[in-house]
């Protein structure tokens, strides 16, 4: 880097090149955007959350543009475990940049399943553990919304694989940070946050719905400060590394996670909008750094002053 500036954090068990992930269901199985830009500066790849099975996910209407951001209630659609590994891991193991595999289930028997299929994939990076999903009728959010059943959950999987786990949290519980420490009590070795908040919007000519799944899940820019707040107060309260998600579409955005607490952060709505946002951001957290003269990212990392 330029100044030889120390760009890479360790996320758990894995060291990355830098600090900007994409996040899972925004970047598709990452062969999307191969064309589009280099998937080799990236520091990790999530890709669209897996299930033990193919699913077709929600009926549409199932995306609603709201001001600042957007509602999707697309429901995890995916190829299952086995159509990704027989028809996207060949891609992604042609580029260098590691790549966590997202998971969901309807049981903690589908859950450890998964986990043991991956746990033998030697390209798969890590997992991220889906329990906040606001968008499907069976498990997701059911078992992120209470310390119990998160504890249950992570501490099944994390006996069922030695791959790096990160545990994606939902911001629709009352204390977030109780959840984060059951997460890291029961063998996290990262937490992402947050997940997308659940809201609705109407149309008022029909008075109907306009997600036909009613709810959904909104992210974008509107989410940011709430976000924020939210990987902060978790940062303070557990040690494993914070992965910060939510509205984040440029570099400012991404330094102020940093600032915040958070080891990386992951791109998510920001792709439909700019698919080059990941890159940019990176460009943009590197200049900051330069201008400001700091060798080692790992030095603005929870540096946020309150007093």
């Amino acid at each position: 880097m330029k100044n030889k500036t120390s760009f890479c954090v360790d996320i758990g068990k894995i060291k990355i090149k830098n600090p900007v992930m994409t996040a899972s269901g925004t970047f598709g199985y990452a062969d999307e955007f191969k064309s589009l830009i280099d998937l080799n500066r990236l520091g990790a790849i999530v890709v669209k959350g897996l299930s033990l099975n193919p699913s077709k996910g929600n009926k549409p209407s199932r995306i609603v543009e709201t001001p600042c951001g957007m509602l999707n209630a697309i429901g995890l659609e995916n190829i299952g475990i086995k159509g990704f590994v027989k028809e996207k891991l060949p891609f992604l193991k042609t580029i260098l940049t590691p790549v966590f595999v997202n998971i969901y289930g309807k049981s903690i028997k589908e859950y450890t399943e998964l986990a043991e299929y991956i746990d033998d994939i030697e390209e798969i990076g890590g997992i991220e553990l889906n329990i906040s999903c606001p968008n499907v009728k069976m498990g997701g959010m059911a078992f992120g919304v209470n310390p119990e059943s998160t504890y249950q959950v992570v501490s099944a999987v994390r006996k069922k694989t030695n791959k790096p786990l990160m545990v994606k949290l939902t911001p629709n519980v009352t204390d977030i940070t109780r959840i984060a420490i059951c997460a890291q009590e029961a063998g996290a070795d990262s937490i992402s946050l947050i997940n997308t908040l659940t809201g609705m919007a109407i149309d008022i000519n029909t008075k109907r719905p306009k997600l036909a799944n009613i709810t959904g899940g909104l992210s974008g820019p509107a989410i940011k400060p709430v976000a924020l707040n939210m990987v902060y107060k978790v940062a303070q309260k557990v040690t494993i590394p914070v992965i910060g998600i939510g509205g984040i579409v440029t570099a400012e955005d991404a330094l102020e996670f940093l600032i915040a607490g958070a080891k990386a952060v992951q791109i998510g709505t920001a792709n439909f909008i700019n698919p080059c946002a990941t890159i940019d951001i990176i460009e943009g957290i590197e200049s900051f750094l330069i201008k400001k003269k700091i060798l080692n990212i790992n030095d603005l990392i929870g540096t946020l002053i309150t007093s």
